[in-house]
């Protein structure tokens, strides 16, 4: 069943250029501190993975944020769009259901400022593209609607740097993913483009170590999984290229702890275990412990110095919530 899954995802990304099934690519991408990661990037680290509470629903192509280690699932498509959001909390490994988001999407992106968390874009039902941007409050278990972006997007992902969220690529329509990429600062409730991606791509990941983002993977025009990795430095609004993956993906997850970036999962011809390590100081990359079961379309927190990664495409739709300590 699961590989009959697989070949149907696959046929569906070559056809529609991934806009249907390739997702969140991140899309929940959590930056905590600064501590220092010293591992020779080239062995596999002793991290360890290990299996956590179920996510009540089972889903894929969510967002995922973090708010005072609280970990919170956005959206997703279990045969259909989703509103739906779930809490999850480490200390007592257990979820509770939260305030539903008002406009049911997937493959949309999760940020986080200041406490609040910024669900942008997606794929709607019956299908399309969506520039609807929406403000969850954990504080008051409330949503409220945002500033459109300037673009209907699916398949982007969001970093957030100096107080601002950055949207980065995504996919608008069959074979058409864009380089575009636009900055909204929450304090005046407006959109501004940036220079854009030097490669265009959607379903990717992005993570952020100190300021810079770092646009990983993804899916280019041609159906290509790319493995290539592109910089950011919002104070010169300019992209430098890096270091390669070692392995092309999309639909992965990225998670940032320290200077380190992670990618997990994703596909190419199939879902993968593979996790990938960054290095930010080094520019190198380094394999790390695999995913527990293959999968894609998943999301991607961390918290506490432990990333988590949760739902994706893995039998269908999943429920699994993973957690990886380094």
């Amino acid at each position: 069943m699961r590989s009959r899954l697989g070949a149907l995802w696959l046929a569906i990304a070559v056809l529609l250029g991934g806009c249907s099934a390739a997702r969140n690519a991140t899309v929940g991408v959590a930056d905590v501190g600064l501590a220092v990661i010293r591992t020779d990037p080239s062995q596999p680290s002793t991290g360890t993975w290990t299996r956590k509470a179920h996510m009540p629903t089972r889903r894929w192509g969510l967002g995922v944020g973090v708010v005072n280690g609280i970990l919170y699932a956005i959206g997703g498509n279990d045969f259909g769009a989703l509103n739906t959001v779930e809490a999850y909390d480490p200390a007592t490994n257990t979820w509770r259901k939260r305030a539903p988001m008002p406009t049911a999407r997937y493959n949309m992106a999760v940020g986080e400022i200041n406490g609040i968390l910024y669900a942008v874009g997606g794929q709607p039902n019956p299908g399309g593209f969506d520039s609807t941007v929406e403000a969850y409050d954990p504080a008051t278990n409330s949503w409220s609607t945002k500033a459109r972006m300037r673009q209907a997007l699916q398949g982007i992902a969001v970093g957030v740097s100096g107080g601002i969220l950055y949207a980065v690529g995504g996919n608008r329509g069959i074979q058409a993913f864009t380089r575009t990429v636009e900055a909204y600062d929450p304090t005046t409730n407006t959109w501004s483009m940036k220079a854009p991606l030097p490669t265009g791509r959607g379903f990717l990941g992005v993570g952020v170590v100190g300021d810079t983002l770092y646009a990983v993977g993804g899916l280019d025009r041609l159906n290509h999984a790319l493995k290539s990795v592109e910089a950011y430095d919002p104070s010169t609004d300019t992209w430098t290229a890096k270091v390669s993956m070692t392995t092309g993906r999309y639909g992965l997850g990225v998670g940032v702890i320290g200077n380190a970036l992670y990618a997990v999962g994703g596909r190419t011809v199939a879902d993968l275990r593979k996790v990938e390590r960054y290095d930010s100081v080094q520019d190198t990359w380094g394999t790390d412990a695999p995913l527990p079961t293959a999968d894609s379309a998943l999301a991607v927190g961390v918290i506490n110095g432990v990333l988590y990664a949760v739902g994706g495409k893995a039998d269908g739709g999943s429920h699994d919530l993973e957690a990886f300590t380094p």
